[in-house]
């Protein structure tokens, strides 16, 4: 079974990726690291993300820097969506997911194209989503909690700023699939929201 999970940074879609993983028993691939790694790896190479020939340079990131706690900073993430614009670091990042979807027994892997573009045969689709404060307030709270110097005025310009970018991006925009189950999580806690996402998924997988 192949699980493709949707949706804007900090919606939750990483959680609940990673608890239907381990609830169905699969693997589960976090596509947004590829991604992180490529905007990291552009910067430490001195290069400029909007740059088409410098992100590609940086595709040849090391195996490695996907361990690299750094790749989850609030910087790293708005280098990702810079140069996830381009459609060819796209091509470049796109065998590797299919790869990882294609594998036997199947696979949960999140992102922003998964269930359009990586994996559209999947066989459940989430798109999760939630309002940009909620989204801010979340991350500002882990930003905190992790001791990073962050205020919450600059995550929410930050997180709408990435949310235009990833939506009105030329190729692979983020968007729900068609037949995907939109997944508000705005009202939900931790606990609830990926009780809610076994449930719509073991539904789905019914059907």
């Amino acid at each position: 079974m192949i699980i493709a999970v949707d949706g804007p940074t900090a919606s939750g879609k990483g959680t609940i990726a990673k608890a239907l993983a381990a609830h169905f028993g699969l693997p589960h691939l976090d596509t947004g690291l590829l991604y992180r790694a490529v905007g990291y790896q552009c910067a430490q190479d001195g290069g400029e993300p909007n740059s088409l020939a410098d992100a590609l340079a940086a595709c040849a990131f090391p195996d490695s820097l996907l361990d690299d706690p750094e790749l989850r900073s609030e910087a790293v993430g708005a280098l990702a969506s810079k140069v996830s614009v381009h459609p060819a670091v796209r091509k470049s990042l796109y065998e590797r997911q299919r790869a990882f979807a294609e594998q036997d027994g199947g696979a949960v892997l999140d992102g922003r194209d998964i269930g359009t573009v990586i994996a559209p045969e999947a066989d459940v689709k989430l798109f999760v989503t939630a309002s940009v404060a909620a989204r801010a307030q979340r991350r500002f709270a882990e930003m905190r909690s992790q001791g990073r110097a962050v205020t919450l005025e600059d995550i929410t310009a930050d997180i709408a700023q990435r949310d235009a970018r990833d939506m009105n991006r030329a190729d692979a925009p983020l968007k729900p699939a068609a037949d995907a189950l939109i997944f508000d999580t705005t009202n939900f806690g931790k606990d609830e929201a990926i009780e809610a996402a076994i449930e719509a998924v073991t539904s789905a997988a019914e059907r």
